[in-house]
Order: structure tokens, then sequence, then C-alpha cells
């Protein structure tokens, strides 16, 4: 039974409701049969447990009463069929299921195996479980015997392959429903969901494969994806330079922070921008420090800003402006985030400038805001952990609230603009250590300045100039910090991914 996975996932994203409309339109509009849908899901499945786990023997598969569980039985039922040992684990009674999961269940039966009588000792002594007990249509906590279930295979210290999405994810926004099935791969059918790659999404799915299951091209057609999956292939778009060029036609960035005694977050914002290709930068900073600075990278333009009319000359000369790291929300920081918030080209807001923009709401088209949970919480007046329980609704929030393009860190980073949601699909828990996000405004900043053609990021949707250099930015800052996680994730610095930067923005 040929079923393809497919080697190279797609960028298109959905919800799980879009991934179901899809596959009524394979059954209703293109004549597939939905058992035959199932088979598919299976055979794909079985592929994929044979080439990650070639030694596996035997094989506990664990059915809940929906179709996932009918999936489960076509890949218990074909696994035995290849010869592996196989126990499968019914969650609720069998003879309840209905349509195409009852005839894969009746199918499975006829194979003489009876179920497993005790799942904690179909658990022991097998080298994979299959996850088949929850789909994507869970709208509420795993809770009872199904929550059991779960920490039972959590806790069994054996790999685990999840059927389309690990039992307990949430699949359009990546939250854990109270808890979840924490496997080490999974393999997802028709259209990929959104929920996979954002919030708890990578850690619980694993390395994720993707199958279609020979769907017609018009079904997926039929849907305009929820969103796009951006990883290590954005960076195509930045081709080299003409011969000719010369620093003029690569933009002018001056971030604004660093109050007294904090240069440090606005020195790092400042040479990630000069090390994705800025052709100036300058910082405005306090007068106690503005020596030290180019003491460190004699390459970086500062200047101490007493009072706030010290900035206009130097507003005058910038393609873009980042401000917020190290900014503080004092008298001195106050004033010159009030001054940079009227000028009237680009922004990126970051940091105490964005804290100080919750305390007094703007809204611009014209500006990139990147907040972590914590600040996009304060932007909304909400707690970080209603942020995380659905970022994708968090960050179409803050765009409708605050406008522009705003980026929401964090695993799965997200960036939403006018043309939609990108998610991207790289980066690394090392990046969880002070100054990753002031690298990130100076790369988005860098990229801005630069005004590079949108075109290399059409695929997906036409981005505003805005969002494509976000998006981008996004993409480079998490594929060097992979790069310079290489040496270890553990005690990863962001100046670390100052050297990798250069890398990144030259592929």
């Amino acid at each position: 039974m040929p079923t393809r996975v497919i080697p190279m996932l797609p960028i298109a994203l959905y919800t799980a409701e879009q991934v179901r409309d899809m596959d009524r339109c394979a059954i209703q509009d293109h004549g597939i049969a939905g058992y035959t849908l199932m088979e598919r899901a299976g055979a794909a499945s079985l592929s994929v447990l044979r080439a990650q786990w070639p030694a596996a023997h035997v094989i506990t598969v664990v059915c809940g009463p929906g179709n996932n569980g009918g999936d489960g039985y076509v890949v218990a039922r074909l696994a035995q069929e290849a010869g592996l040992g196989v126990r499968v684990v019914a969650a609720t009674d069998p003879k309840a299921l209905k349509g195409d999961a009852a005839r894969a269940w009746q199918d499975w039966q006829a194979c003489g195996t009876p179920l497993a009588a005790d799942a904690a000792g179909a658990l022991r002594g097998t080298d994979v479980i299959v996850d088949a007990l929850l789909g994507t249509g869970l709208g509420r906590p795993v809770e009872g015997g199904m929550a059991e279930l779960i920490e039972a295979m959590n806790a069994s210290a054996v790999p685990v392959l999840a059927l389309d999405i690990p039992s307990g994810l949430n699949a359009d926004t990546g939250a854990v429903m109270g808890c979840a099935v924490e496997a080490q791969a999974t393999v997802t059918f028709i259209g990929l969901k959104q929920g996979l790659f954002t919030g708890s999404g990578p850690e619980q799915c694993g390395r994720i494969h993707y199958s279609d299951l020979d769907v017609p091209a018009a079904v997926h057609q039929s849907q305009v994806p929820g969103a796009w999956r951006r990883d290590e292939g954005t960076l195509r778009c930045l081709g080299p330079r003409r011969r000719g060029a010369h620093k003029g036609h690569f933009g002018h960035v001056l971030l604004v922070g660093g109050d007294a005694g904090m240069p440090g977050a606005v020195r790092l914002a400042a040479e990630a921008a000069a090390r994705v290709g800025a052709g100036l930068v300058s910082v405005a900073t306090h007068p106690a420090h503005a020596a030290l600075i180019p003491m460190a990278r004699p390459e970086l333009m500062c200047h101490g800003i007493e009072n706030v009319p010290d900035l206009d000359a130097l507003l005058d000369r910038a393609s873009v402006v980042a401000v917020g790291p190290g900014l503080g929300q004092g008298v001195w920081g106050r004033a010159l985030w009030q001054r940079v918030s009227q000028w009237g080209g680009p922004l990126v807001v970051d940091a105490d400038a964005l804290n100080l923009l919750a305390a007094g709401p703007l809204r611009r088209d014209d500006w990139v805001l990147t907040p972590h949970p914590g600040e996009a919480g304060r932007l909304l007046g909400l707690d970080s952990a209603r942020i995380q329980g659905d970022r994708p609704a968090a960050a179409a929030l803050l765009g409708q609230r605050y406008g522009g393009t705003c980026v929401v860190k964090g695993a799965g980073t997200l960036v939403h603009g006018p043309a939609g949601l990108q998610i991207c699909d790289a980066g690394n828990p090392g990046m969880a250590s002070g100054g990753m996000g002031d690298v990130l405004t100076g790369v988005i900043a860098g990229l801005v300045a630069q005004a590079l053609p949108e075109a290399g990021m059409s695929q997906g949707g036409a981005l505003s100039h805005l969002e494509a250099a976000a998006t981008l930015g996004v993409c480079v800052h998490a594929a060097a910090a992979d790069r310079a996680a290489v040496a270890g994730e553990r005690g990863l610095l962001a100046t670390d991914l100052l050297d990798a930067l250069r890398f990144t923005v030259n592929p």
C-alpha cells in the first residue's frame, strides 16, 4: 500500500478545522473513501516507525475512541502483517466506535489477537509506543483515564510515535490541554497543523513527518493556509551583493537605548545590525558610557544623549530606528521613547520601549513590535500564561490593537502582519538566555535598513517590507543560534550569535 511520506515539509500550515474540511473535500468531492484515507495514514505511519526504529520488534498501539484510534487499529493490523509483535490498548470500548474507525477495529479483530488486558503491562517491554489516543478535535483539558494513559506513556521511557498530533496538544495553538504525550516523532496527515510548530508543539512532537495521503492538489487548493512555516529555506532570498555596492546602499540604523549602567543590550543590538549587513550603525545612548561601546566595537558610531533635542540630528540621518534595549523606564528613557515614537520613519520596538508603549498605547502601521510573552501580556493586559495558551490569537490581537507587524518570541516564534501569520521552524532551547532578544532587535533593524526585495519571500503570500524583514530576521536569528549551538545549547550566549550571523546572511 504505497503512501508517500514527504521528506521535506511544506510551508503551508492549517488549523484543525481546515484540515477536517480538506478531509471532507477528499471524500465528498474527489471520491476517496474515508477508510482508504485511514489505511493510507496507517501505512505512512508504519513506514515512519520502521524507518526511525528499524530494530523494533514489538510495538504497543494505544487507541482512542475516534478516527485517531481507527488509524491506530490500522497500524496495528499492518504491523502484525509485517511480522512485528503487536499489543493493542483500547482506551474505550471499541464496540462503541462508528464509521471508518469501527471498520478498522473489526479488521484488526479479524487478525485474532486480543486486546491487552493490562495497559501498564502492555507499555512495558515494548520497543515503540504508537499514540493513537486523541486527535485534532480536542476542545477541553484531558482528564480521567485518558490523562492516566498519557502519563503512563510519558513515564514508560519507551519512544513514542504520535499519529497526526500528540494526544493532548491543541492543533491550533500548540498549547498542552492539561497533559500531553511527549513523542519522539509525529507523523501528521493531509495538512500540517500550525500548533505543531509553536508553543509546546515542537517539544511534544519531536521530529515531524508528513504524508498528504496522496490526495489531489485540488484538496489543498480548497483552503487558504492559516499560517506559513518559515525555516532556513527562507534565507535563500539573500542573494549576493552587486560588485559596485557601497555603504550608502544598505541603510543607516539608529539604536536608541542603554540608560546609565545598561550599555550591554544596546551594544548587542547595534553589533547585530552591523553583522547582518547594515551600511551604517549609530547608537544614541546615555553619556555615561557613550565612549565605552566603540572600544569594544569601533565600527559603531556612539552618541551620548543628554537631552531629547540631541536626538534630532541622528533621526534625520536614520533609515530605521530600533528603540528599547537597555532604555529603562525612568525620566531619560521615557523622554527618548516619546520623541522616537513620534518620528516619521520605520521603528523596531523592543524591551523597555514595549513596556512604555503598554503604559501609553499608540497605533502605527510602520513599526515592528518584538515582545516576549510577558511583554505581550502587558501590552494586552493579560498574564503570560494566557498569551502562551493561544499564541496565534495573541499575535493577531496585538496587530489589531497596535498595528504594524508583531513578533511574539518563544519556541516557534510568530510574526503577524497584514499578510497573516508566519511561524519560524528553527531555533533551540539554548536561546533562553539574556541578550538574545536584543540581538534579534538589531537583526530586524539591520534588514529593514537594507531594503531587501520582498520578492524572495513571496511564497506563502505577498509580504510588506516590514513583514518580510521581520520574518527574515527571525529566521536569520534562529539559524545563527542553531549554528552557534553546535558546541552545545547549555551556556549559549547572545554574543555567540554575532559571528554566526555573518555566516547566516551569506548563504
